[in-house]
């Protein structure tokens, strides 16, 4: 008898922002939010994917959606992102951090940071720091960790990891951050 999506409230006139939105957990909260009136922004790095998932969300019945360009491994575009949140709505109730990247071979963000870490953690730190001005009062901002947390160590002298990169310790340090 635990809490389930039908005890989310009414959420006319609330804005939510979810990164990652086109598929997974991202898409399912998009599903819920929306079905209780909430406009949901959908920030995701693939238009294509997030047209897709839009207009199976149409389908079902929902409205109130829009699709925001978010490459959280760009800070430049996390700046964008959040300057066009800032132009067509001027508030937020609740940023839901959920995007993330798992284990891929060593890549780099445009700046330069491992891209676990530069996706999962810093793209949405400086994504919520952006963003923080237009939250309500009574706002939320949730960012999505995992279990992968309990075995992450931040490497103080090596995160973007140079030296010795492990996919599964570079993705638990991600997760340990947020």
């Amino acid at each position: 008898m635990g809490w389930t999506a039908d005890d989310i409230p009414s959420l006319e006139g609330c804005v939510a922002l979810v990164t990652g939105a086109n598929s997974g957990l991202g898409l399912e909260s998009v599903r819920a939010l929306a079905a209780r009136q909430a406009t949901v922004i959908l920030a995701c790095r693939s238009r294509s994917r997030a047209e897709s998932a839009k207009t199976r969300l149409i389908e079902e019945g929902l409205s109130r959606l829009d699709l925001l360009d978010l490459d959280l491994a760009d800070l430049v575009s996390v700046k964008q992102a959040a300057d066009t949140v800032r132009e067509r709505y001027g508030q937020l109730d609740l940023l839901l951090n959920n995007a993330g990247v798992m284990a891929p071979p060593r890549t780099l963000t445009a700046q330069g940071h491992e891209l676990q870490f530069g996706v999962n953690h810093l793209g949405h730190m400086a994504l919520t720091q952006k963003l923080l001005p237009l939250l309500r009062s009574g706002g939320r901002v949730v960012t999505v960790t995992s279990g992968a947390q309990y075995f992450g160590r931040i490497r103080w002298d090596d995160l973007a990891w140079q030296k010795r990169y492990e996919r599964y310790s570079a993705y638990g340090q991600s997760k340990l951050a947020n």
